[in-house]
């Protein structure tokens, strides 16, 4: 009797082990593309006007893929700080994307880092939990790639580089409009 209750423990704590590696497959992926609009808020003198246009492709997570080249960030007044032309910046970024199978509700982080090729200035943009995200909706279902729509990033700035480039504040970034409302 003891070596079958033994042997039953034995086999449900195999059971239970194999169930811990199996992959769900009640998933929505959700892609995200078109135009974003970002306006920052606070800094001073030149680093408080870089409102800025993008565009750029991810799917669920993973870097951002900027679609919007030879000009992957256009700010509205770079002046000083990025300064004007063409090929007058480099950006990357990443993202991370979740969807509500039941709602269809997407959340997620985001970062974004713009660079002068002309000097030294770096604007870092972080939409991560608590103080930021990302949301907007997806129009996927199970075990297929959606489209996000009604896309806002929010979170913090901060820029540092050349004289008079430096600052930090909080912004949002809204997917295809200039205003949007945060969640």
């Amino acid at each position: 009797m003891k070596k079958l209750a033994i042997l039953a423990a034995v086999a449900s704590l195999m059971i239970v082990a194999s169930c811990a590696t199996n992959t769900a497959t009640n998933f929505i992926n959700t892609q995200t593309s078109g135009n974003w609009e970002a306006r920052l808020t606070g800094g001073a003198g030149p680093a408080s006007q870089l409102n800025f246009i993008t565009s750029f492709i991810v799917v669920d997570s993973g870097p951002l893929s900027f679609t919007s080249s030879p000009y992957p960030v256009s700010f509205f007044n770079a002046g000083a700080c990025f300064g004007t032309g063409e090929n007058v910046v480099n950006a990357s970024g990443s993202a991370n994307l979740t969807t509500n199978s039941g709602t269809g509700q997407v959340t997620g982080s985001m970062n974004l880092t713009v660079q002068s090729t002309t000097n030294s200035s770096v604007l870092t943009l972080t939409a991560q939990p608590p103080n930021g995200g990302v949301s907007g909706t997806s129009n996927g279902t199970v075990g297929t790639t959606g489209t996000l729509s009604n896309g806002v990033a929010w979170g913090t700035w901060s820029l540092t580089g050349a004289t008079g480039c430096t600052g930090s504040g909080s912004f949002t970034m809204c997917q295809g409009q200039s205003t949007c409302t945060i969640p």
